[in-house]
């Protein structure tokens, strides 16, 4: 099964295509990237996107004979792939990163300073195939695997019982099965710069944060740095564990649908000058992130942010959130590979009660509980 552009579910109302003319390739958007869409505030907007296992010049830049090699047939591998293999949009190998992300969505009315909360509506898989990759002396354990192959590690998606799930062989007719759970590695919105970012280090402006938690249903914010915000997508995973080890995890082409949603207002700008790293938002937790190059220090940002963040939610003394984090909260490690490095948190909403949002004088009447505030989003 593969799913071709323009057939198949578009969940949104609008709907951009991979072209080679839509998407970036190594590079994140920027304040001088051409948008693909333009879209009001609140409106969604499905996204084709590639995955880049298959098209990189140390597996050929040829998808179909990458793919050949794993037993797939040239009519199982997605058009819009082997056609941004042929014609690439420019990409330095050796400067650039891997990641094919789409093209910035403008959204009238965005500007810097103000919130963008994008929401993953659906995520439907394009494939039934992935690849996990360990290559380029890369991984939490690069010494040990640089010279221990193979490099590409090919997994199916086979369907069992009530559920999809990975599948990779080793050996004698034995197989791990894991359970399916799609998400977009790279979510982000454009930087005030003339030049895009590398694709591979995550920051503020979100980019490659690779947080297994943000699938359907959930959201992130995002500062908006540039006029329209720029909100871009790319790196489709099917699975991943929390760490991503070995390089990569399993990753395939999605077609993902979002609401993007500008948030406004002196709470909502606020926030958004508070935030030093994104916030996700899933319907049973609040995700505070930290990022560093160091892994020690990316855990305190971690706990730096959440403490932030329920101070100001909820009114909360600093040392009692402290405390509260340690007892009941858990920080998990994001992913080890990308440069920059990633801890998030997952605070439980199911923690506090309906009256803590009322007492605490943070929450408004009529305010859907969300992790930032929305009540000044026409303000």
């Amino acid at each position: 099964m593969i799913l071709e552009s323009g057939h198949g579910p578009v969940d949104g109302t609008h709907y951009l295509r991979a072209t080679p003319e839509s998407v970036g390739w190594g590079r994140l958007p920027c304040r001088t990237t051409k948008p693909g869409l333009t879209i009001e505030s609140g409106d969604t907007v499905t996204f084709d996107t590639i995955s880049h296992e298959g098209i990189l010049e140390d597996q050929g830049r040829d998808p179909v004979a990458f793919f050949r090699q794993f037993g797939i047939a040239a009519t199982e591998v997605l058009s819009d792939a082997r056609l941004l293999a042929r014609t690439p949009p420019p990409r330095d190998p050796d400067a650039d990163g891997p990641h094919v992300a789409t093209a910035p969505v403008r959204v009238r009315g965005a500007e810097p300073g103000d919130l963008l909360k994008a929401e993953v509506l659906s995520l439907h898989r394009r494939a039934d195939y992935g690849v996990i990759s360990s290559r380029h002396g890369r991984g939490a354990l690069p010494d040990e695997f640089a010279r221990e192959g193979p490099e590409f590690t090919f997994c199916t998606v086979e369907r069992e019982a009530s559920r999809d799930v990975g599948v990779i062989p080793y050996g004698d007719g034995r197989s791990a099965r894991f359970p399916l759970h799609p998400f977009m590695g790279v979510m982000g919105v454009s930087t005030d710069t003339d030049h895009g970012e590398h694709t591979v280090p995550p920051g503020r402006h979100g980019g490659n944060i690779d947080m297994k938690d943000l699938t359907s249903g959930s959201a992130l914010y995002l500062p908006v740095q540039t006029e329209g915000a720029g909100f871009y997508t790319g790196d489709p995973h099917y699975a991943q564990g929390n760490g991503e080890v070995a390089l990569t995890a399993m990753e395939a082409p999605l077609r993902a649908t979002f609401r993007l949603t500008v948030l406004k207002g002196s709470r909502a700008r606020a926030a958004a000058s508070a935030l030093r790293q994104p916030f996700g938002e899933t319907d049973r937790y609040w995700i505070p992130f930290g990022l560093h190059e160091d892994l020690n220090l990316a855990m305190r940002a971690a706990v730096r942010a959440a403490v932030d963040f329920l101070a100001d939610r909820f009114g909360m003394a600093r040392t009692t959130a402290y405390a509260y984090l340690s007892a009941a909260a858990d920080f998990e490690i994001s992913q080890v590979v990308d440069q920059v490095q990633g801890v998030h948190r997952l605070i439980r909403k199911a923690d506090f009660r309906e009256a803590d949002f009322r007492e605490s004088g943070v929450r408004e009447s009529g305010v859907r509980e969300s992790g930032i505030r929305e009540a000044d989003i026409r303000a």
